[in-house]
């Protein structure tokens, strides 16, 4: 079996434009070398690999769907990118994303990879994608796609340009209790854009990592050597205040917390998914 890794895979597609079983076929005949499964790519000729190699697609859409399914429901949000925002407000893309996330709600793919991979039509959404971007006449990539099961999913889509269809968009799943500030809490996510629900979500890895900078930062600055572990510990819970949902201040009241106003309810929010085009 060739050597490559699934970042392989991701980074020729998005050079080329390819669909994602031609990728995996060039990569295994160029025995993992990404360069020469981009000749070999070529060479087989698929509609605009060459033209579209190397170009940035980080505009498009993000768009959601919510479906119930037994004990509760599910929400799946992706985000289609193109290289222009032209391309973004047409027709014919936006018909596009609208039959990838079908394809991707039944086929249940809760990431990127599984996605590019699930059924449509007679072929998969890899290469019904590379067939649309060919008629389109630019790269379109599905970048992301995220996957949210609970008792109930809310959803939040904003325009950040009306000339535009939805640049972020997000889900939250939560409890019955909690739905009824659900929606608020999804307007809330889009605009501070946490990056952990809880602090618990945060790595290992992460929490060193930003004690290293936090103790680093003190001894540039300064600070007496007795001092630093007051100063870390402080300057790592303002780092879980900004980045984490719960203990950030909420966007409506900004005198209490995220996390104080899913209390109230009695409920819980047990998962949410952001995604910013192009971010």
């Amino acid at each position: 079996m060739a050597n490559y890794t699934v970042a392989d895979i991701q980074a020729l597609r998005e050079r080329t434009g390819a669909g994602m079983l031609d990728v995996k076929k060039a990569l295994d005949e160029a025995d993992g070398n990404i360069d020469a499964a981009v000749d070999i790519l070529r060479v087989k000729g698929l509609k605009g690999v060459a033209k579209r190699e190397g170009r940035s697609a980080s505009e498009g859409l993000v768009i959601t769907h919510i479906a119930d399914i037994d004990g509760g429901q599910a929400g799946t949000l992706i985000e289609l990118n193109s290289e222009t925002d032209f391309v973004a407000k047409n027709d014919k893309f936006i018909a596009l994303a609208g039959d990838v996330l079908a394809a991707v709600v039944a086929a249940g793919a809760a990431d990127a990879e599984a996605a590019l991979a699930a059924p449509i039509e007679d072929t998969t959404v890899g290469a019904y994608i590379d067939a649309a971007a060919g008629t389109l006449g630019e790269k379109i990539v599905l970048r992301r796609v995220a996957r949210i099961e609970a008792p109930v999913v809310s959803e939040y889509l904003h325009r950040t340009n009306k000339d535009l269809p939805a640049q972020v968009g997000v889900l939250v799943g939560s409890d019955a209790k909690a739905a009824e500030v659900a929606r608020d809490i999804a307007m809330h996510i889009a605009a501070y854009s946490p990056i952990y629900l809880v602090r618990e979500d945060a790595s290992e890895e992460t929490i060193a990592n930003e004690r290293r900078v936090a103790e680093e930062t003190a001894k540039a600055e300064g600070k007496p050597e007795a001092a630093l572990p007051k100063i870390v510990e402080g300057r790592l819970n303002g780092y879980f205040k900004e980045n984490t949902l719960v203990d950030q201040a909420f966007a409506k009241d900004p005198k209490t917390t995220v996390g104080k106003v899913i209390e109230a309810t009695g409920g819980q929010v047990t998962a949410f998914a952001r995604f910013r085009v192009g971010a």
